[in-house]
C-alpha cells in the first residue's frame, strides 16, 4: 500500500485535546490505526488523553519539545521516538522556538 500524503489535505487543529495553540496535520486513517505527518506550532500542545484501544507511536522529525507519559517527562528532539502505550495517558507540548515536527503512527489492538 502507498500511502501519498501529497494528496491528502491538510488540517488546522486549534488546542488538541484541550491542549493549547494550534497544531497542523495529515491524516490516514483506517480500522486497523492511523499515521498522522503533523506539526505542533511554536506555543502548542496536545493536552493530556488516554490511549484505551492503541499505541501512540511519535517520533520526532525536527523541533523541541516534551511528552509527559504517566507522569514522567520525556524531551524530545530530532530522531527521538515519544510511545504511549495502550491504557497510558500522556500530552506532548513544543517547548522550541520552531514547530515540533513528528511523524505520528497509532495502532489499534
Amino acid at each position: 500500500m502507498l500511502l501519498n500524503f501529497n494528496e491528502i489535505k491538510e488540517l488546522t487543529v486549534p488546542g488538541m485535546n484541550n491542549g493549547t495553540g494550534m497544531m497542523t496535520a495529515k491524516m490516514y486513517m483506517d480500522e486497523q490505526g492511523k499515521v498522522i505527518p503533523c506539526s505542533i506550532h511554536t506555543g502548542g500542545s496536545i493536552g493530556l488523553h488516554k490511549h484505551e484501544t492503541s499505541d501512540d507511536i511519535n517520533y520526532v522529525l525536527s523541533g523541541n519539545g516534551k511528552a509527559i507519559c504517566d507522569g514522567q517527562e520525556e524531551i524530545l528532539s530530532a530522531g527521538t521516538c515519544h510511545i504511549c502505550k495502550k491504557g497510558s495517558e500522556h500530552s506532548i507540548i513544543n517547548t522550541g522556538n520552531e514547530d515540533l515536527v513528528l511523524l505520528t503512527v497509532v495502532v489499534e489492538r
